[in-house]
């Protein structure tokens, strides 16, 4: 029977591959294949302090596999066909040379980075692997540059794998999450046994929807994270081997010479190595190297208050008089005071006005300086909302673009797109970015893209007529990389919101340089400002599942009553209070009962600052009937005295061993439901 699935399995992730041009029934298809063998039902074992520690073994494994893999000139993890010539069948085409490993932190933040150059022998390709090792966190990563040095057309490159190795895990099983379709059960985990037939994965029409280009492969004789870094149409698949575990990883279609001086790149890929029964390690160990090695410095747990200037009404003396009236109470508890879509000049609504990125002179008729200036005082950072990838027509990005060949690929009134892989045009977005930076005084910037890029991109290389595939995503996601980072260069201090339709661009690539302010479009309101019935159960779930691997994260739901503010109680949040807990959301994260959707069920969750304090958040939803919920804890030192108490009731304090919160636990009697309990924790 598992092997009927398995081949049942195979065809629909070929039918996926084929449907690639009609993202919803790929999206339906890629459901329908992991559910033949994957089941949500996933639970944990206790793990005390000692066995979440990263351990010199672990760390040892890394650097051998890293060595042996990566900094190589024999067997490299990487791979790809130049003149229909495979790479790793034809080495002696190559010269290979491995450069000196960098000191910690040259390049990139707690890593040591070293460059493999390949130079072709017959031709002027150039191939530069820029790996780095995180050696504190059993972690490393490599992505692979290819250039044309040569003076006319290269030979056609294809097959061009980030990764293409194995990894010693023995018998595998792999924890992988949904993505943002948006639906309640977004970010749900899932867990499946791999098989010898391989288990593929991909975006949808560029986004990560079906599926998150993260998964933890947790083998009998050794493990590991896996994340793909690529905010495009990225693809992998998972076989079991002898061995252990094939990883294959790649940009999902990719043919085509590349022009003189022309170069391109591969997705990035990073492994997180660990041991042990528990798989839950593997996703702490992954959450703590991103928090100390990826984001961006700066980034950390924020509240902001919105505000929609959609609204006719709103105006600069408005605006302005709303800062104003700011109690220096409410001041001290926000960090930013969020500005969302409309601020510019709007025609009927603010999604076919998309292009002027400057402010609408009737309703700031002073500019915006006064706007930000009156938040500064106060203390507060000015977020606002831009989508610099579309254009509308007749807008200035627009009329711009059109004197320029390439620069747009045009659908409709609203959705067109802005092309920023090339060059020049990439080169304008920034500047127009920067000067709605500048005049603006932004201080978080809202990266917002609502169309589908895969359908735009294949459009504008159609157009081209070359024959190339997959040349126009390649340089569009690098250049969306660089457009990112050269506004923080130029802007010290500058964070950036990471929207994207809610969700739609989650990796690992995008992590380095962002966070996703608003998670999933399914916390958006009707046009009537109602909220979706089950908001509060799907935004619990939601945490549940997206904190596996992205620590930092926000969204909103808008219903009122401490049920919700506390189903609010996220690491970037639009409600105030609760700071103190949210606080801790970036620390080690531990499921404790997987409710998941369902009404009648407990979900629990527990974050850990270091084994020293920690949160539970225990949700007893409307239709639970036992008012008694035993909390065991996790990840704690079994000698250590902690004292506990219910954030209702701080007067009241435990004292309990970590062996005994973590094996008898805490029985918790709430009579009340709904009702969100939230109990904190502290080593003495």
């Amino acid at each position: 029977m598992k092997r009927m699935f398995a081949l049942l399995q195979v065809l629909l992730f070929a039918i996926s591959s084929i449907a690639a041009g009609d993202s919803n029934f790929k999206f339906l298809v890629d459901r329908a294949a992991i559910s033949l063998t994957a089941t949500t039902q996933v639970e944990f074992d206790t793990m005390d302090a000692r066995q979440a520690a990263v351990s010199q073994e672990e760390k040892d494994s890394c650097r051998a596999w890293y060595n042996a893999n990566v900094l190589c000139t024999d067997s490299p993890a990487y791979n790809f066909t130049a003149g229909g010539k495979s790479l790793r069948n034809n080495l002696v085409d190559w010269d290979i040379s491995v450069g000196q490993e960098s000191e910690a932190g040259k390049v990139y933040r707690g890593g040591k980075t070293t460059y493999v150059t390949l130079t072709h022998k017959h031709s002027g390709l150039v191939a530069t692997v820029e790996a780095t090792i995180y050696e504190d966190y059993a972690a490393c990563e490599w992505t692979v540059f290819i250039a044309n040095a040569g003076e006319g057309n290269s030979p056609v490159i294809k097959d061009f794998y980030a990764a293409d190795c194995v990894l010693p895990t023995g018998e595998t099983e792999v924890y992988m999450n949904k993505g943002s379709e948006p639906a309640a059960d977004d970010f749900q985990l899932m867990k499946s046994d791999l098989g010898i037939i391989p288990m593929c994965f991909s975006a949808n029409g560029g986004r990560t929807e079906s599926f998150l280009p993260y998964f933890n492969l947790h083998g009998e004789k050794g493990s590991a994270t896996l994340a793909v870094g690529w905010s495009g149409q990225w693809f992998v698949s998972l076989a079991q081997t002898f061995d252990g575990v094939r990883i294959k990883a790649k940009q999902e279609t990719f043919k085509g010479y590349l022009e003189a001086g022309e170069e391109v790149r591969s997705p990035l890929v990073n492994l997180t190595f660990y041991s042990g029964d528990n798989a839950l390690k593997g996703f702490n160990c992954y959450r703590n190297f991103t928090v100390d090695c990826v984001y961006p410095e700066g980034t950390k747990p924020i509240t902001t208050s919105g505000v929609g200037v959609e609204w006719p009404e709103s105006t600069i003396d408005s605006l302005v008089a709303n800062i104003n009236s700011i109690p220096d109470w409410f001041a001290e508890a926000v960090d930013y005071y969020w500005i969302d879509a409309g601020w510019y000049p709007i025609r009927t609504s603010w999604g076919d006005s998309v292009g002027n990125w400057f402010v609408d002179p009737k309703k700031f008729d002073r500019g915006f300086a006064e706007v930000s200036a009156a938040a500064h005082e106060k203390g507060i950072g000015i977020i606002l909302w831009h989508e610099p990838e579309r254009c509308s027509t007749d807008t200035e990005v627009y009329n711009e673009c059109k004197k320029h060949d390439g620069w747009l690929v045009e659908q409709d009134e609203e959705r067109n797109l802005v092309n920023i892989g090339i060059d020049e045009c990439l080169e304008y977005t920034i500047s127009i970015m920067q000067r709605s930076i500048t005049e603006n005084g932004v201080d978080y910037l809202r990266i917002d893209s609502i169309p589908e890029p895969e359908p735009f991109w294949n459009k504008a290389e159609k157009a081209r007529g070359d024959g190339r595939k997959g040349i126009t995503e390649n340089h569009y996601v690098a250049n969306l990389y660089k457009m990112f980072d050269t506004l923080q260069e130029n802007n010290p201090g500058l964070l950036i919101d990471n929207c994207c339709s809610g969700g739609k661009r989650l990796d690992i690539e995008m992590s380095r340089r962002s966070i996703p302010l608003w998670r999933s479009d399914y916390n958006c309101m009707d046009g009537e400002g109602n909220s979706k019935p089950d908001i509060l159960q799907a935004t619990q779930s939601q945490t549940y599942g997206i904190s596996f691997w992205l620590p930092y994260n926000g969204t909103c739901a808008y219903v009122d009553g401490e049920y919700a503010d506390r189903t609010n109680i996220i690491c970037c949040s639009q409600r105030l209070g609760y700071k103190e807990i949210r606080e801790l959301m970036v620390g080690n994260y531990y499921p404790l009962a997987n409710g998941a959707l369902d009404t009648s069920k407990y979900l629990a969750m527990q974050f850990d600052d270091n084994a020293r304090q920690g949160t539970a958040l225990v949700y007893k939803r409307e239709n639970v009937e036992n008012d008694s919920y035993t909390l065991r804890l996790n990840g704690l030192e079994p000698d250590t005295v902690y004292e506990v108490y219910d954030y209702d009731n701080p007067g009241t304090v435990y004292e309990k061993s970590g062996n005994e919160l973590m094996n008898q636990g805490i029985e918790l009697t709430i009579n009340e439901t709904p009702k969100a309990v939230i109990i904190l924790y502290s080593a003495k």
